[in-house]
């Protein structure tokens, strides 16, 4: 490989005065895509030659910049591991080092997702066990990426540090290996997702955190998807309110913090978001479904993408409830899944603190349909009902090895109707993978719902411990 370097040397010493460039997501210690074809790419001057040489592949690659200044290459990664380098050459030379090959995932979202391990303000106060949970956090083939928190009027063609949140200061915008030094600000669901695949795969994870608390589905899509739904007002603000980095502005986040990205190969996305559009349910199956295939279309194929459904809390009338449903709703789309959280929230706080579990069951979702893993990686969802002599048989899938309540006892949180649309408290009855719903209130059943509030803490799950979705059979 020496030689190959040499002549790399050689044959691209270049009269240029600019330097050659790279976004900061191409850096030393990042993880690549295994088994895979990468891009890499960067700014030069306009014409001007870069070699790329990696000590994996023989031989050099060479590419001219455009007019613009603009090149790239493909690049061929092998299995996992590592470490291995690439070196650019230009009117400068970089080496990036200690780069490995695995499993590349974002983690993205709003504050469910941004919380980190560690109290860092009054309403990001740490999570369960936050400080065993650091002093255990040495994987160095887990690598860290922090995209700093940027709106952007433009869609940006590299991610900026961003502004201080909570005091702490803005993101490095580096690759670093996961240590106790590492991770205490970093992203607490993307950390234990991606801590699940590696300890399951046995192979590296570069986790990707590109989230902000407090922000709503539209401020994550590109302006496209806006102007598909008809949402001239989002649209409008989009493209006319002054520059202002620290605002969360319709498709900004998404310009500033995802479409830098979009290059990079990954595996998939991991999201938690949605309080932020409670108060607009009606809006969200549509909204967020628009979110997903541009984000797929913008990095130019269709990977996963799961997400986690928001937990219960103290939210205004059926809001939640809404949401959930229209979350629920989402899975219509290829290569989605969702993981429930109805047993794990907390109704005093909307940032619970079991971020371990979220993980976990985001990583479920990923172990069985990406890596071919004999797991049970959903709680029940609700599929089909019978209604016959004043009772509704419910049939779900996902139920697992039969269906179950975490406390032993009967379901909770069913209710039914007539066609009075009146609901009434239900008493339910499992019957293996099927549910047996009803009510001396109602003599004739047309309806049922189960945990269809903002509040409902409910306690139905499958023999593996994953909690059913809330869910209606009524559109009224």
């Amino acid at each position: 490989m020496t030689r190959y370097l040499a002549t790399a040397l050689i044959l691209c010493v270049s009269p240029c005065l600019a330097d050659v460039r790279l976004p900061k997501i191409l850096g030393s210690k990042m993880v690549l895509q295994r088994d895979s074809e990468v891009q890499v790419w960067g700014w030069a001057d306009a014409g001007e030659e870069v070699c790329i040489t990696c000590d994996w592949l023989e031989g050099t690659e060479r590419v001219q910049a455009d007019a613009e200044g603009n090149w790239q290459v493909r690049l061929k990664t092998g299995s996992p591991g590592g470490p291995h380098a690439i070196t650019i050459v230009g009117a400068n030379r970089i080496v990036l080092d200690e780069i490995l090959f695995g499993e590349v995932w974002i983690g993205s979202g709003q504050s469910n997702m941004e919380m980190p391990l560690v109290k860092v303000s009054n309403a990001y106060t740490g999570i369960q066990n936050g400080s065993e949970e650091i002093a255990e956090a040495e994987y160095p083939e887990i690598r860290l990426f922090q995209v700093g928190n940027f709106s952007s009027q433009e869609p940006l063609d590299d991610v900026e540090p961003g502004i201080s949140m909570y005091g702490i200061p803005p993101a490095a915008c580096q690759w670093k290996p996961c240590t106790q030094e590492a991770i205490p600000t970093f992203s607490s669901t993307a950390y234990f997702f991606a801590r699940e695949l590696h300890t399951k795969l046995a192979v590296p994870i570069g986790i990707i955190d590109a989230s902000w608390g407090g922000t709503s589905a539209e401020t994550w899509t590109p302006v496209s998807g806006l102007k598909a739904l008809g949402l001239t007002a989002d649209c409008e603000q989009a493209a006319n309110l002054p520059q202002q980095a620290d605002q969360k502005i319709p498709t900004r986040l998404y310009n500033g913090m995802i479409h830098p990205l979009r290059k990079f190969k990954i595996r998939g996305v991991v999201w938690y978001q949605g309080e932020g559009n409670a108060g607009r349910a009606d809006q969200y199956d549509e909204l967020f479904s628009a979110m997903i295939r541009e984000w797929r279309g913008v990095f130019g194929y269709e990977f996963p993408f799961y997400f986690v459904q928001i937990s219960p809390f103290n939210y205004n009338g059926l809001n939640a409830a809404y949401l959930r449903e229209a979350q629920l709703a989402t899975l219509t789309l290829p290569k989605t899944g969702m993981a429930v959280t109805m047993d794990i929230g907390n109704l005093t706080d909307i940032h619970p603190k079991n971020k371990q579990e979220v993980g976990r069951r985001l990583a479920l979702w990923a172990l069985a349909n990406d890596y071919g893993r004999d797991v049970i990686y959903s709680g029940p969802i609700y599929r089909t009902s019978e209604f016959q002599d004043g009772r509704v048989r419910l049939k779900f899938d996902h139920a697992g090895n039969g269906l179950a309540t975490r406390d032993g006892k009967a379901p909770t949180h069913f209710e039914i109707a007539g066609a009075d649309k009146l609901f009434h408290p239900a008493t339910a009855i499992i019957d293996g993978n099927e549910l047996i719903v009803s009510s001396e209130k109602v003599p004739e059943p047309v309806a049922v719902r189960y945990a269809f509030t903002s509040q409902a803490m409910p306690n139905l799950m499958n023999q593996e411990g994953l909690p059913a979705s809330p869910f209606r059979t009524d559109r009224w």
